[in-house]
């Protein structure tokens, strides 16, 4: 029985010292996906240096496309591109030419490698976004027909302050706040975290306090069932 307790001892630690994960509650590995870990890398800084690229290029991007034409954008955009790839494909062939030397295709290694989406993973999104598609679907449904009055209220405010937005600042006006928003934001709450809570908090407590008011002068006919 010793033997076996110590073989099975043995066999833990060579398993975790190779790096296997050991998966969460539940069975499933409790760590987040490396698309949604890498997007927070990002909005958070962890990484400067690429956190500036993306933030530098994504906002000249929209600040072109406030200038100019959405064709003019990607046009100019691409043929950036084109430019620089043939540039560096001339260097290239004319240093190998006079180098004498055969190491071949510059960007040899990127054709090589296989870009195309694996049919899974093609599928395993095509169900997510159905069904967050239903779901807005059915949460619209709700919304519109009114089968609980006080959030179709909520809406019906906030469309109503959305048009007065709408008359201060267009579409790519809004996508460039929100993109200084997204790589400001998440910086200034981490650093200030506990205050910004305490203030949300305190704002959401009065919310709640005054839909609840505004709920009990209702008739009893729209009022919100207990249940709900």
């Amino acid at each position: 029985m010793m033997m076996m307790a110590d073989s099975a001892n043995q066999s833990a630690h060579i398993s975790s010292s190779q790096g296997f994960d050991t998966p969460g509650p539940g069975g499933r590995d409790s760590t987040p996906p490396p698309a949604r870990d890498s997007v927070r890398d990002l909005v958070y800084w962890r990484e400067p240096k690429k956190s500036g690229v993306v933030f530098g290029v994504s906002l000249l991007v929209l600040l072109s496309l406030a200038t100019f034409s959405v064709i003019s954008v990607v046009s100019y955009l691409l043929l950036a591109l084109l430019c620089v790839t043939i540039a560096f494909r001339t260097y290239k062939s004319v240093v190998q030419a006079v180098q004498k030397s055969d190491e071949g295709h510059p960007f040899k290694a990127l054709l090589d490698k296989d870009i195309g989406i694996p049919t899974e993973t093609f599928r395993k999104h095509t169900d997510v976004c159905l069904s967050r598609v239903n779901r807005a679907l059915k949460q619209m449904r709700r919304l519109f027909l009114v089968e609980d009055l006080v959030d179709s209220l909520k809406l019906a405010v906030a469309m109503w302050l959305l048009t007065y937005v709408g008359a201060i600042f267009n579409g790519i006006t809004l996508l460039i706040l929100a993109d200084i928003l997204v790589f400001t934001l998440p910086l200034v709450y981490e650093k200030n975290k506990t205050q910004i809570d305490q203030h949300v908090n305190r704002v959401r407590t009065q919310v709640d306090s005054t839909l609840a008011k505004l709920q009990e002068k209702l008739p009893g006919a729209v009022k919100r069932t207990k249940a709900e």
